[in-house]
């Protein structure tokens, strides 16, 4: 099975990175500002839209305030290869600063859509870790176009 994995440098106290990835005002501020339901809630289903499309998650874990993890349970419109993959985002602290190590597992394959959501993820981690920094990203619909 295939994986995408990034790494990325917060500088920002743990505590307000796992907040921007476990609320609804958190998420909305980097990812896109569509976000419904309780992602601070094991169990819970949240919904992120990108206009029409988007994905149903279900909060796996929590473990406050070094890892998050969901799973894909449904997919609105397209992209039914995220159905079943997995993402974790795993917080550790170093020199002052946030090591976050996102990760999407359970591709089916590598392919050109897997390639697109790395790079579309990576400019979604950037606009959390300017979300984080500054206090405003880049969420849907204002994210940077890649294609």
């Amino acid at each position: 099975m295939a994986e995408i994995h990034h790494r990325l440098v917060i500088r920002a106290p743990i505590e307000r990175v796992y907040e921007a990835l476990t609320t609804v005002e958190g998420l909305r501020r980097w990812w896109t500002t569509d976000v419904n339901g309780a992602p601070d809630e094991a169990g819970a289903i949240v919904q992120f839209r990108f206009g029409t499309m988007g994905p149903d998650m279900r909060v796996e874990a929590l473990t406050r305030p070094t890892r998050v993890e969901w799973l894909c349970v449904n997919h609105a419109r397209q992209a039914e290869e995220w159905i079943g993959t997995r993402f974790a985002f795993a917080l550790s602290e170093a020199n002052g600063a946030v090591v976050v190590r996102f990760q999407q597992s359970g591709w089916r394959e590598a392919s050109d859509f897997l390639a697109h959501c790395s790079t579309k993820w990576a400019t979604f981690l950037l606009s959390l870790r300017e979300s984080v920094e500054t206090g405003a990203g880049r969420p849907f619909p204002y994210d940077l176009q890649i294609a």
